[in-house]
């Protein structure tokens, strides 16, 4: 796989009784920044969702999918994150051009743009009759301590979560990823201590992957013998298309239908996710109207 693409990992160590993710996330972080036009803290605060988003995505099997919601309590307003099994990941902000004073200079002050107050949801579609939703009140809005309760309280797993996002001085983003290492039974005190230090000792990843190293370097790190299990892709897609717009122009209903044809004559609808706009003239939205009543 060529190292320079995005990917993740999905790995174990200590006889199985760890179990570790990591993810590269930067072309994806760099494409969701053009087609938002986001500015550098927002930048952080998205790729640091869509970066968790893919890695917990990748918990997943087959055709179940993933959402995040961060509803802070800051001027970014809500985060959204989706992703799946097979690393498509998408995302968007409700405010792309948020900006903020750095806590210093290279740290961006990601918790004040997200908010300290709010709450984090998970939806994951499991395929079943009802999808499982987990909720969390943000602790710190700096996204990855969020996440690792998230972890403890609504999945019982305790767990370690690192996410960054680099920024170059043009906005544009030098590198994106993180991991995600989390403890399954059977873990000893001693071996807790000994991954808990090793945790403390590690520079933060965006600085990893500054230096060059792969994400197998990165894992190992922190789990000398972690053992790859396997790595895919991961990249944006979006699944929105003229017939899904289409489909909830008809769940407006008739009178919300009418009442468009006659006061613009026209609808224009833009995908959240991907910006991409789906327009409908006078016939087609009589055409819709039409499928609506029956």
């Amino acid at each position: 796989m060529d190292k320079h693409k995005d990917r993740i990992l999905r790995g174990t160590a200590m006889g199985g009784r760890v179990r570790a993710f990591a993810v590269r996330t930067t072309n994806l972080v760099e494409d969701l920044r053009r087609r938002h036009d986001t500015f550098p803290v927002v930048t952080a605060a998205l790729g640091r969702t869509v970066s968790a988003a893919a890695m917990m995505g990748y918990m997943l099997k087959g055709d179940e999918r993933l959402s995040i919601q961060v509803r802070g309590d800051g001027p970014i307003g809500l985060i959204a994150a989706e992703s799946n099994a097979r690393g498509e990941v998408r995302g968007y902000v409700n405010n792309p051009h948020v900006e903020m004073t750095n806590i210093r200079p290279g740290k961006m002050d990601v918790a004040a743009a997200v908010g300290t107050t709010g709450y984090i949801h998970v939806t994951k579609d499991l395929g079943l009759k009802e999808p499982y939703r987990g909720s969390i009140p943000i602790i710190s809005g700096e996204l990855a301590e969020d996440f690792t309760y998230y972890f403890a309280v609504s999945e019982q797993t305790n767990s370690a979560v690192s996410l960054g996002v680099l920024v170059s001085p043009d906005y544009t983003v030098a590198n994106a990823g993180g991991f995600i290492i989390q403890l399954l039974p059977g873990v000893t005190d001693d071996e807790i201590t000994e991954l808990e230090k090793a945790l403390s000792e590690i520079p933060p990843v965006t600085t990893l992957l500054e230096e060059g190293l792969e994400l197998e370097d990165i894992l190992r790190r922190i789990l000398p013998d972690v053992s790859i299990l396997e790595e895919s892709e991961v990249h944006f897609h979006c699944d929105c298309s003229y017939d899904r717009v289409e489909r909830a122009l008809i769940s407006m209903g008739q009178e919300e239908l009418e009442q468009m044809i006659q006061e613009d004559g026209q609808a224009e609808v833009t995908c959240h996710f991907c910006n991409e706009v789906y327009k409908f003239n006078e016939d087609e939205l009589k055409s819709v109207l039409e499928r609506a009543k029956s």
